[in-house]
């Protein structure tokens, strides 16, 4: 049985924030922040989304080779992000722009990757968050694998706050029909890994939908593997972030992986070479458009009296403004030279590298003594 967003009726998610901005209880999951700390996620989805929109118009232009919208996304992805501690480590897709914010990645380095500039120019360490993984569902096996190395290392379940590390892995709803994601499953749960699966369900594998995908919710599938799944509004950042920081909290402690199945909607296409009005119908995007994650944090904020028009005003300005600057650094990003590939291979150039770029720079040479 399910309703007209495809959602199972008997499925319940975790709301703490209804579309209409009213605040709700829930009998396991719940928000102690206050009113200053909404603002600011209202401010870190105000922001990513008007990247993302920056970044697809650049793409139109033809200065982006490439681009994967988190539109609609924003509350799964921010709530979720702010959950994480310093030192826990995020292996993304290619569409996790609004974690990369919460991360403290420069939103130019997205824009380098998809213009082809570089293959991510991030420090990886510095931001404990991992270069974007284009092949669907690969980065959980790598997720698995550095959760395993973090177990081993003694960094799970000392009681130290600042020491212990949780791992989350993101992927869509489509890559759950991947061996790769299942193979990471069995690992995680056969070593107890201190790993968070963190599944958004946009309800579109490019043009597949969600039924095609899975005869139950995707958040129960986790039992099968012997770990525990929730299902949550993924559109209402408190949820997110209230569970995230459940699941988060439970790994850290050496009680092994959990599921997280952020039930939301991709609002854009798949990608910048996708067209989404060949496959699914105008009213259910109309339909998702009303459940939209900063619409509702706005309605609350208006409602709790929180947030005046002032404040709304001033983050959209700053947006429009970062915007702004973004759209210029991107246009000046200095076009990729093929004698620096060779120095970017390896932490350290080995002899053979060195030889290959000797090789090349001769062969660059000849078309400028041609020149001369």
């Amino acid at each position: 049985m399910s309703d007209a967003s495809g959602a199972s009726a008997e499925v319940e998610l975790v709301q703490l924030l209804t579309p209409e901005g009213e605040r709700v209880e829930h009998p396991q999951y719940s928000f102690d922040g206050d009113d200053e700390q909404i603002k600011g996620w209202y401010r870190d989805m105000v922001l990513t989304r008007r990247i993302d929109a920056e970044a697809t118009a650049l793409q139109r232009q033809g200065e982006l080779g490439l681009w994967a919208s988190c539109l609609g996304q924003e509350a799964a992805q921010v709530g979720s992000g702010r959950a994480l501690y310093p030192q826990d480590f995020v292996f993304p897709t290619y569409r996790e722009h609004g974690v990369a914010w919460c991360r403290g990645v420069d939103p130019i380095h997205l824009l380098a990757f998809y213009r082809g500039v570089n293959l991510g120019g991030w420090d990886s360490q510095a931001h404990r968050f991992h270069l974007y993984t284009i092949v669907i569902g690969a980065q959980t096996l790598h997720a698995t694998g550095y959760a395993m190395g973090v177990e081993r290392d003694g960094l799970v379940g000392t009681g130290d706050p600042d020491r212990d590390v949780a791992v989350i892995g993101y992927f869509g709803d489509g890559a759950t029909s991947q061996g790769d994601v299942n193979e990471s499953f069995i690992f995680a749960s056969s070593y107890n890994a201190p790993i968070v699966f963190f599944c958004q369900n946009n309800q579109w594998a490019i043009s597949e939908p969600i039924e095609r995908q899975s005869r139950i919710p995707l958040y129960r599938r986790a039992s099968g593997f012997g770990f525990p799944g929730v299902r949550v509004d993924g559109n209402d950042v408190l949820a997110v972030y209230a569970a995230t920081t459940a699941a988060l909290d439970r790994a850290r402690t050496g009680s092994g992986p959990s599921f997280i199945e952020a039930y939301t909607y991709r609002m854009g296409a798949h990608t910048t070479s996708d067209d989404p009005t060949k496959y699914r119908l105008a009213d259910e995007l109309e339909h998702w458009r009303l459940k939209d994650p900063i619409e509702r944090v706005r309605a609350y904020l208006t409602r709790s009296g929180s947030g005046e028009e002032e404040f709304f005003a001033g983050v959209e300005a700053e947006a429009a403004d970062y915007a702004a600057e973004l759209r210029a650094r991107c246009l000046a990003l200095p076009e990729p030279q093929m004698h620096n590939l060779f120095d970017e291979v390896y932490a350290e150039q080995t002899p053979y590298l060195a030889e290959q770029q000797a090789r090349y720079d001769d062969y660059v040479g000849t078309f400028e003594e041609a020149q001369a």
